[in-house]
């Protein structure tokens, strides 16, 4: 499969796949060369992007994403532990932005104006 189909199959721009192949998301399994030493994807490497995109859509960052490929599997237990410090990170951020919302309701019910400056009352 030629780079243009795999970016139409998956919705990702041609450029974001180059930059996969460069840092090691895609790894040589899902990328062959034909005779004139074009790549030729395997049909695998669809399936493989919609796994890297729901990763980076829960929260995985593309580090975390690649040291999880370098790894080359892992037991159904070392993956519940990433995920579940995954969700850790989620509930620890959940709490920071309640707490900024609070003090932003704080400063709303202060009725501070900076009418004068910035930090001035």
């Amino acid at each position: 499969m030629k780079i243009s189909e795999v970016a139409n199959h998956v919705n990702l721009p041609i450029s974001t796949i180059r930059y996969y192949e460069k840092i090691g998301i895609i790894t040589d399994e899902h990328v062959l060369r034909d005779h004139n030493n074009y790549r030729i994807y395997a049909q695998s490497i669809i399936q493989h992007l919609d796994v890297v995109k729901q990763c980076l859509a829960v929260g995985f960052t593309i580090h975390e994403i690649q040291l999880m490929i370098a790894k080359d599997g892992f037991s159904s237990k070392d993956q519940a532990s990433i995920i579940e410090a995954k969700i850790s990170e989620i509930e620890e951020a959940q709490k920071q932005l309640e707490n900024s919302k609070q003090n932003l309701y704080e400063i709303l019910k202060a009725d501070i104006t900076c009418e004068e400056g910035f930090g001035k009352y």
